[in-house]
Order: structure tokens, then C-alpha cells, then sequence
């Protein structure tokens, strides 16, 4: 079964954490810190996988988890590196966050490689926190925290044609006259069938890509049908080719079937309905229709919208229409259509996680140090108010006030930050 869209959750890994230890070595009495650091954690990365058209790989596996970063050893011994996890998908996979429906990335190039969200950074180790007055650090640093994200893919094809029209007209046998694809010919009213890409190899060298777009009915704007599903990969095509009944073999108007469809496009999305397309008044093998091949002319060629009568069975007429379409190509001398990355994370809702140490020193004595602290510090100033009240605030958004409690402190404790003591009062 063909899929083209996808729900997925992935996580990266967590940074390990570094460690705390002490030289222990045969005639050196107090040996330094020897702790060692935490492993990074695994990245998250998607590539385009040659040979995939679906993403229906994901129907039964959502869930991708990195590894996660090894802790710091002994004698300065590093964790290991978490495993990253890699995902593969088709060329032209778009990713979203799925809350926003914001674009993260279009993986649109064919030797695309993408990071979507990194391994936390292994903690330090108490190597890396001796200082002359601090000589024998009992803490050591967390690895940085996991991230997740919950995602929306979705396959938008690649291709510079599209092939449009009503179920029956004539598509898919036009698509396999003129390309080297082999789609199913069937009535595509309740289809799941693929959209089908080809490739036009014209004389002279200069070919396009071209996709039969099934499912495109009245109401596919709606949701009627597939249509939503397969409105989506006509968004990159640069030109349409709108293949029309013109002998009215299900007793339709060549001319209404044309509108009907354009108005689809224009209310899915109206930039789509501007762009250039060219009408191919298909099944001319079954007869005389030159009146239906004249309305349409009378229609759609004052807006600038060429009509090629043709027989996809016989091939005649198809010559010229090909050539209109690749003329039209080069006219436009565009980029191929990429979706602009929309979301943006936030980093500096990106905790820190620089480490402390709350510890019972003496009798009703406690200390609290470590970077985060000595940071803190450093930047606050507890003579002002405003700064001892933040001062206060930082202490119970970082669960220390709550540590000192587990640790028993009582009213009227001393509570000492290097050079700082405080009496400590509920």
C-alpha cells in the first residue's frame, strides 16, 4: 500500500555523566581528581535512501530512540559516544513539527543528510573543576538531557510535470507511452495506487521528469476521495499537462471537466491553479471531436493555455505537446519548488546544567558549591533587593532549599557559599 504521509516520535540520547573520583595510588596520601568525563549522546539524522517511494516503512515502526552517552570512569576514562539513529526516506520527504505544522526541513536533494535534533553533551568530570581553593571538587557534571520531538512527514514527489485530469482520461496510458514507467491502468475514483514518475527522453537530449497524479476529482480540494492525498505532490511541479476527454466517453463536457479541476487546484492551494499548464484533448483515435477540440480552443487558449489534440494509444499529436512542455520548462528558468524551513527551536529554553554539590560539613554546618553556584554568584548582587530576591528565587527553582531540607537543616543552621554565610530561617 502506497503511503505518503506519517506520524513518528524520535529522542535523542542523553549526555553521560561525568564522574567523580579520586587518584588512589601507592605513596601519593591525597591524590587529585581523576574523574572522568560522560559520553555525548546519539544524534537523530535523516537521509534520503535511493530506492524508497513510500513511507510506509513507519506504519508499524513510530518510535526512534539514540543511545545514549556512557558515564565518566575512573582515571580520567571518557564514556563512550552514543550510537546515533539513523532514518531513511524518499527524496522529497517534508518533516514537521507536528504541533505547529511548521516545515523543520525538505529533504529535497538526493544526497541529503540531516541532523534534526542532537545528542546531549556528556558531562564533565571533577578533573575539569580543581581549583587553588578548591582543590578536592566533590561534584561533577550531568550529561545534558535527551530532546524529543513528535514529527509529521510528509512525501511531496519530485517531479517538472504533472499529469492532471479526471479518473479515465487517459493519463496513465499517456504517462507509459512517453516515459519508461509501467502504471496500472484503472479507475482511480477509490484508488490507493502510487503517483507514478517518469522520464521524457526528448532528441535532442533535454528530457523532464513527469507524474501521473491520480484522484483528482470534484471535492479532492475537500478531502473528497484521495484528494488530499495526492494533491500534495503536484505543489513542486512546474508546469501541468491537464489531460481532457475530448470524445466524452462517460458523457462529460471536455470543457466543464477542465474547469472543475482547475477550480480544485485553485481552492487546495491558488498558487497552484497559476501555474503554467497546457491542455492535451486526449481519445482523438475514436473519432471526430474537432467541435469539442474547437471549445476548448475558444475557452482556455485566450488565457494563454494551449490545447494539443492527441492519442495516447496512436502517439499522435504527442510529439508537439512534449516539445510545447519542455519549451515552457526552460522558459521559466526557475529553482526546483523546496519548502523553507519554518521552525525555529528556542535555545535558550535549553536548561543548564552546570553542577552543584549540597553537603552536611559539620554540626548544623552546610555547604553548597559547585559552577552553577560560583556562576550565580558572580552575576547577583546580594547588597540590592532585587538581587537578593532572585537570589532566593534561584535557590528554589533549582530544588536547593529542598536538598538542605532532606539533608535535615534546622532554623538557625549556617548555610556557607564559599566566601558567603547565611543563618538559614523557614
Amino acid at each position: 500500500m502506497f503511503t505518503d504521509r506519517a506520524k513518528i516520535y524520535v529522542r535523542s540520547g542523553k549526555g553521560g555523566d561525568g564522574h567523580v573520583s579520586f587518584r588512589r595510588e601507592m605513596y601519593v596520601a591525597n591524590g587529585g581528581p581523576d574523574g572522568g568525563d560522560g559520553g555525548k549522546g546519539g544524534d537523530v539524522v535523516f537521509v534520503v535512501a535511493k530506492g524508497l517511494n513510500t513511507l510506509s516503512e513507519f506504519r508499524h515502526h513510530r518510535k526512534f530512540i539514540a543511545e545514549d552517552g556512557g558515564v565518566g570512569g575512573r582515571r580520567r576514562q571518557h564514556g563512550a559516544d552514543g550510537e546515533n539513529v539513523i532514518i531513511e526516506v524518499p527524496q522529497g520527504t517534508v518533516i514537521r513539527e507536528e504541533t505547529t505544522g511548521k516545515v523543520i526541513v525538505d529533504m529535497a536533494d538526493p544526497d541529503m543528510r540531516f541532523v534534526i535534533v542532537k545528542g546531549g553533551k556528556g558531562g564533565k568530570g571533577n578533573q575539569h573543576y580543581a581549583t587553588p581553593t578548591m582543590q578536592i571538587p566533590k561534584f561533577a557534571q550531568p550529561g545534558q538531557d535527551s530532546r524529543d520531538f513528535h514529527l509529521l512527514l510528509e512525501l511531496k514527489t519530485i517531479a517538472d510535470v504533472g499529469l492532471i485530469g479526471f479518473p479515465n482520461v487517459g493519463k496513465s496510458t499517456f504517462l507509459a507511452s512517453v516515459t519508461n514507467a509501467r502504471p496500472k491502468v484503472a479507475n482511480y475514483h477509490f484508488t490507493t495506487l502510487n503517483p507514478n514518475l517518469g522520464v521524457v527522453d526528448l532528441e535532442d537530449g533535454q528530457g523532464f521528469v513527469i507524474a501521473d497524479i491520480p484522484g483528482l476529482i470534484e471535492g479532492a480540494s475537500e478531502g473528497i476521495g484521495l484528494g488530499h492525498e495526492f494533491l500534495r505532490h503536484i505543489e513542486r511541479t512546474r508546469v501541468n499537462i491537464h489531460i481532457v476527454d475530448v470524445a466524452g466517453v462517460e458523457g462529460r463536457d471536455p470543457v466543464e471537466d477542465i474547469n472543475i479541476i482547475n477550480n480544485e487546484l485553485k481552492v487546495y492551494n491558488n498558487e497552484l491553479s497559476s501555474r503554467p499548464q497546457v491542455i492535451a484533448a486526449n481519445k482523438i483515435d475514436l473519432g471526430d471531436y474537432s467541435d469539442n477540440i474547437q471549445a476548448l480552443r475558444d475557452e482556455f487558449e485566450p488565457k494563454g493555455i494551449k490545447v494539443y489534440p492527441i492519442s495516447a494509444v496512436t502517439g499522435k499529436g504527442v510529439r508537439e505537446l512534449l516539445f510545447h512542455v519542455k519549451d515552457l520548462l526552460k522558459s521559466l528558468n526557475i529553482e526546483p519548488i523546496i519548502f523553507e524551513r519554518e521552525y525555529f527551536e528556542d535555545e535558550k529554553s535549553v536548561v543548564s546544567n552546570e553542577p552543584y554539590t549540597v553537603e552536611k560539613v559539620e554540626d548544623n554546618v552546610y555547604a553548597v558549591e559547585g559552577p552553577r553556584i560560583q556562576r550565580m554568584l558572580g552575576y547577583t548582587n546580594l547588597e540590592s533587593e532585587k538581587g537578593f530576591d532572585f537570589f532566593q528565587k534561584f535557590l528554589r527553582e533549582n530544588n536547593i532549599i529542598d536538598e538542605l531540607k532532606e539533608l535535615g537543616i534546622q532554623e538557625g543552621d549556617i548555610v556557607r557559599m564559599y566566601y558567603l554565610e547565611f543563618e538559614y530561617f523557614e
